[in-house]
C-alpha cells in the first residue's frame, strides 16, 4: 500500500474517505463491506461495562461517488454522501483538484479507493493522504477470460476485495453483512398495497447482448409463474423500458411495473421487501442482496469466477453450458460475444429458471 499499516483506535477522530465513482452494481457491492464497517465505528455512549465492544470507534466516513448513486449509499446508516459532478465542477484535473480541496476541508484524513482508476488515483495525488487501493486483479481476470490457455477458477470477489481495502489502512478484517429490511415507505405502500402473496422482482434487461436472456424466453418465465405459483411480480427496467416490459406481461395476472412509476430511493425501498429477485448479471441483482433478498442470477457470456456474483447469492446463479460454449467467460463485462455465442443463454431453459425461482421462495 506504500505506507505503514496505522492503528486507527486512538482517541482522535478519523475521517475515511470511501471513492467509488461507478458503476451501479459495483456501488451497490461496496454496501456490505461499508455497512459492516459503519457498525464498527458508531461510538458507544453506555458505560463501559455494557459496551458492544464494536471495534473502530469515532470514525467518521464520507463516501464520493455519482449524484445518482446516493439513493444506495444513504441505505447504510452514518454515512456522509457527497457527489463527484464528473461531467461538470469536477472535471478535468482543475475539477479534480477542486474537489481535493473541497474533500480536504472535509477534514478527511485517509482514503478508501475502491474504484482504483486514473480519476480516484489522480484525486489521492491530490489529497496526500495516506491510502489503500482496491487490487482488482486484473492479470487473474485476463486469464479467466482469455481464449487460449483458459485459467478457469474462483477468483476472489469483489466484496472481499473491497475488504481488503479496509483491511489495508489498518483495520482489523471486517466481516461483510446485509443491511436490514427498512421499512416501506409511504409511496412504496400506496403502490403496491397490501397483499399476502410472494412478491418476486424481475429485472430483464443487461446491458450487453450476451447478458441478457431472450425476451421469448423472459416471457415464457413470466407466465409460467404467473400460472403456477401465487405470487406477485413487480417488473424493473429504465423509463425508456417500459413498452418491452408490457409486452413481456401481456396476458399476465400478477404482473406490476414498476418502471417509470418510482423514484430510485423508492424503488430500493420496492426491492428490499420483496420475497425474491430474479435478475441478469446486473445492477439489480446487487441491490437485492445487499438486503439479502434471495436473488436468482442468469449468466451468459460472463461467469461468478470473475467475482460478481450479488453477495451471498452464489447458490442462486444459473449458468450457461460451458460445454457448449467452453470460451465462457469471453470477458469481464460482457462486451465480447464471439461469433457463434448469439444464443448461449438459450442453453438455460424457461422451465428450469421456473424451478429455480420457486426454490427460493420455499
Amino acid at each position: 500500500m506504500g505506507f505503514d499499516k496505522i492503528s486507527l483506535t486512538m482517541k482522535a477522530t478519523k475521517h475515511i474517505l470511501i471513492i467509488r465513482l461507478s458503476a451501479m452494481g459495483d456501488v451497490a457491492m461496496t454496501v456490505p463491506v461499508v455497512y459492516a464497517f459503519a457498525k464498527s465505528s458508531v461510538r458507544d455512549s453506555r458505560p463501559p461495562g455494557e459496551r458492544s465492544g464494536k471495534a473502530h470507534p469515532e470514525v467518521k466516513i464520507t463516501f464520493l461517488t455519482k449524484a445518482f448513486f446516493r439513493p444506495i449509499v444513504e441505505t447504510v446508516p452514518n454515512i456522509h454522501f457527497v457527489a463527484a459532478e464528473t461531467d461538470g465542477r469536477h472535471k478535468g484535473i482543475l475539477g479534480l483538484w477542486r474537489l481535493s480541496r473541497e474533500l480536504k476541508s472535509m477534514g478527511i484524513t485517509h482514503v478508501a479507493d475502491m474504484h482504483n482508476v486514473l480519476r480516484s488515483k489522480i484525486l489521492r495525488a491530490f489529497l496526500r493522504l495516506p491510502s489503500a487501493s482496491i487490487d482488482k486483479g486484473r492479470a487473474e481476470k485476463k486469464a479467466l477470460t482469455r481464449a487460449t490457455n483458459k485459467e478457469f477458477i474462483q477468483l476472489k470477489t469483489t466484496v472481499q476485495r473491497y475488504a481488503e481495502v479496509f483491511e489495508g489502512l489498518g483495520f482489523s478484517k471486517i466481516k461483510p453483512a446485509v443491511l436490514p429490511k427498512p421499512v416501506s415507505n409511504d409511496t412504496v405502500l400506496h403502490f403496491t398495497g397490501l397483499d399476502t402473496k410472494k412478491w418476486i422482482g424481475i429485472a430483464p434487461f443487461a446491458a450487453h447482448q450476451g447478458k441478457q436472456y431472450p425476451l421469448d424466453l423472459m416471457r415464457e418465465v413470466i407466465l409460467g409463474l404467473d400460472k403456477s405459483v401465487e405470487v406477485r411480480l413487480f417488473l424493473f427496467g429504465a423509463p425508456n423500458e417500459k413498452d418491452q416490459l408490457l409486452e413481456l406481461s401481456k396476458d399476465c395476472d400478477s404482473c406490476t411495473i414498476v418502471a417509470g412509476a418510482l423514484k430510485f430511493p423508492d424503488e430500493i425501498n420496492l426491492i428490499a421487501q420483496l420475497d425474491g429477485m430474479f435478475s441478469m448479471d446486473s445492477g439489480n441483482g446487487h441491490l437485492s442482496a445487499m438486503f439479502g433478498v434471495p436473488t436468482v442470477s442468469l449468466w451468459g457470456v460472463t461467469h461468478p469466477y470473475a467475482g460478481f456474483a450479488p453477495f451471498g447469492q452464489e447458490k442462486h446463479c444459473l449458468l450457461s453450458d460451458r460445454e457448449q460454449y467452453p470460451l465462457i467467460p469471453t470477458s469481464v463485462y460482457g462486451n465480447k460475444l464471439p461469433e457463434g455465442y448469439e444464443n448461449v443463454m438459450r442453453s438455460i431453459s424457461s422451465r428450469t429458471v421456473v424451478e429455480k425461482i420457486k426454490t427460493i421462495l420455499k
